[in-house]
């Protein structure tokens, strides 16, 4: 089958008379183009078929409107939530996203990188694998000087502009919560200290313990995948012999629900027996029962602030090498009745919208009332 032949901007100018460089500002509206002429060039358009290619315009131009994004699952709340605040901000900027999950594989994770490369994409924005130590196959991005920026799961020793979440102070108030609540054998189940997110968490839950005159006990302390499978398993062990622990941090909402189902199984009542607080504060927080304590990480902040920091790069107003930045967001502890002495239902703390102050300094952290 013959394949059939597209008519460019030349085919139009010939057919009205025109230089190509007056349809092609026709097409795009441009100012200097009365409408009159504006119309006839776009009904021509219309007849002849004309379709804007898009990847001939970025070899013309260098410029691809596209920004690149790397994600370990769609399907995970927070990565769907912060996708959605990326985009809506790219999308103000005229700039498309394009979105790729590494299935928390780091061969995918590197296969990614070198197709959205050769896609011709103007930045990165990556939230990496669980397992990816070697950020080194990032270097094809940082070292042609093309945006690169990492978020939530970010590389400790590789130079990079980063966004993250105050993952300290999350383990820190959600410990010091349980314990204001009058627990001391507290279990945590953390994911894979490989990922910069536990390793914080699994800090401050130490610091919290540490400022009671508590030490950590290894015998109910787990890490690995926080999938509702795992988290089963884990509950099961915790729960296999006395003493049980009297409250669990579990470092996602997943596995703080599937504990908390599993606690009911077994007759233990959620929250006078067992308080249980999860991390993320995604749907499943509120529709089980008892409703979930969680940390709230304001994914709206996180994308909105990674794609202004990529605008920011693209545009030149920060200097690619020159002085990376590190942005962090504060987290806040959303109290509800799986940790509650009194049954009594809180509601959720809202933050107020305020201006992010750019500051020239390498390291900051957002203000959120």
């Amino acid at each position: 089958m013959k394949k059939q032949v597209e008519n460019t901007i030349k085919d139009i100018a010939l057919k009205l008379g025109l230089s190509p460089s007056t349809v092609s500002r026709g097409l795009k509206d441009h100012p200097h183009i009365n409408e009159k002429t504006k119309k006839k060039i776009k009904l021509t358009a219309a007849k002849l078929g004309y379709k804007h290619n898009a990847i001939a315009a970025s070899l013309r131009n260098n410029k691809s409107n596209t920004i690149g994004l790397i994600v370990p699952k769609i399907s995970m709340f927070y990565q769907s939530a912060v996708i959605t605040a990326i985009q809506n901000k790219l999308h103000e900027h005229k700039y498309n996203l394009m979105i790729c999950q590494s299935n928390e594989s780091v061969e995918m994770e590197k296969e990614l990188v070198n197709a959205l490369y050769a896609s011709r994409v103007e930045g990165l924005i990556v939230s990496a694998t669980l397992n990816t130590v070697d950020f080194s196959h990032f270097d094809v991005f940082s070292k042609s000087n093309c945006p690169l920026v990492f978020f939530d799961r970010i590389p400790t020793d590789y130079a990079a502009n980063k966004i993250e979440g105050d993952e300290f102070n999350g383990g820190y108030m959600a410990t010091k919560h349980l314990l204001e609540q009058g627990c001391r054998r507290i279990a945590h189940i953390g994911g894979p200290l490989t990922c910069n997110l536990y390793r914080g968490r699994f800090e401050g839950y130490k610091e919290a313990l540490k400022a009671y005159g508590l030490s950590v006990d290894n015998d109910i302390v787990y890490f690995h995948d926080l999938t509702a499978e795992n988290g089963l398993k884990t509950g099961e062990k915790l729960f296999a012999k006395n003493p049980f622990p009297d409250a669990i941090f579990a470092c996602n909402d997943t596995t703080a629900v599937t504990i908390i189902q599993y606690a009911k199984s077994i007759g233990l009542a959620v929250p006078s027996k067992l308080k249980v607080i999860g991390y993320s504060n995604g749907p499943l927080s509120q529709i089980v029962d008892p409703p979930l304590t969680s940390i709230e990480q304001y994914t709206n902040k996180v994308g909105a602030e990674a794609a202004t920091m990529m605008m920011e790069l693209i545009n030149q107003k920060l200097q690619l090498k020159e002085s990376f930045r590190k942005v962090t967001v504060p987290v806040d502890l959303i109290k509800r009745n799986s940790t509650s002495n009194n049954q009594k239902t809180f509601s959720i703390k809202k933050i107020q919208r305020s201006e992010l102050k750019i500051l020239p300094v390498k390291q900051r952290k957002l203000n959120v009332k």
